[in-house]
């Protein structure tokens, strides 16, 4: 099936990414610092005049925090299990041309888990093969997705604020002296994903202070060791028996994630955040009701 063109936006909480998309093939994109945390409820409208004006008079589908509290309108979520058709028949209309992605929810219990935006990139991945329909799935970032795949469904995830923590202990507190060296994959990190992997957190953060005091650790691998020991930590509690981490993410963070799950004996498959965006919104619209 031709997909007719249209406009995707992927709008987080601090970035948006606006593509218009000709038969699942990106024709153009546009990248702006314009989250939803810069915007107030009443510009959206005009937001997304400006965005149509420059790549076309098309229908749009809008995924992410656009869709939260704190954006334009809340797109309820859709409950786990779900496929990409249970998204796309639950899809909130701004007007006839203009919907919003719902977001995924998971409860176990007394436990809750949400997601809003990396739905459509981790189910895309499937869809374009990028991962088997049966698989343990990763995608870092502030707030950590690790998200377990049967049969094309999202049956089961769980969040881990890694991300935020680590950027916590760099903004204040007792170690952001020490914490201003750039991160990077080396022996440094895969030490503290191994004293991550123990799982007693807040003895190992402390760690990092006394060894800076009693001259144990070169200073300028503080940075690498905490956010190896908040990653192995993180890592530590997924992948318990070993498994395949099929790790949907780009640049930095799936360098990373991939050493930190090769150091506890797991082997990371890594495939792009784009692609699979791309994917998993060009189905979205082959299957939603938008007006061409």
């Amino acid at each position: 099936m031709v997909v007719s063109p249209f406009i995707a936006l992927d709008w987080g909480t601090t970035n948006r990414r606006a593509y218009r998309l000709e038969d699942g093939r990106i024709a153009a994109v546009v990248r702006s610092p314009k989250g939803v945390s810069a915007m107030t409820a009443d510009e959206y409208p005009q937001e997304l005049a400006a965005i149509r004006a420059e790549l076309g008079d098309l229908p749009v589908l809008m995924a992410g925090m656009v869709g939260s509290t704190i954006g334009w309108r809340v797109a309820p979520y859709v409950t786990v299990p779900a496929e990409i058709a249970d998204i796309a028949g639950q899809l909130t209309w701004i007007d006839d041309r203009t919907a919003i992605v719902p977001g995924l929810s998971f409860t176990d219990g007394s436990h809750g888990d949400v997601m809003r935006g990396e739905e459509v990139q981790l189910l895309g991945a499937a869809l374009a093969g990028q991962v088997p329909p049966d698989a343990l799935l990763c995608q870092p970032g502030t707030h950590c997705k690790w998200v377990e795949l049967t049969g094309g469904k999202v049956t089961a995830f769980t969040t881990a604020m890694t991300g935020e923590l680590f950027a916590l202990l760099k903004g204040g507190g007792v170690l952001a002296p020490q914490l201003t060296a750039p991160v990077t994959a080396g022996e440094a990190f895969r030490d503290g994903v191994r004293e991550g992997a123990k799982r007693d957190l807040a003895a190992s953060l402390f760690g990092i202070r006394a060894s800076h005091v009693l001259g144990l650790r070169d200073p300028s691998h503080a940075a690498s060791c905490a956010s190896g020991v908040l990653i192995g930590s993180d890592v530590a509690a997924r992948i318990g028996d070993g498994r395949d981490v099929h790790l949907v993410a780009d640049g930095d963070l799936a360098t990373l994630y991939a050493t930190a799950i090769e150091t506890l004996g797991s082997r990371a498959i890594v495939s792009g955040c784009e692609d699979a965006f791309i994917a998993g919104i060009t189905h979205i619209r082959k299957l939603s009701a938008c007006a061409t």
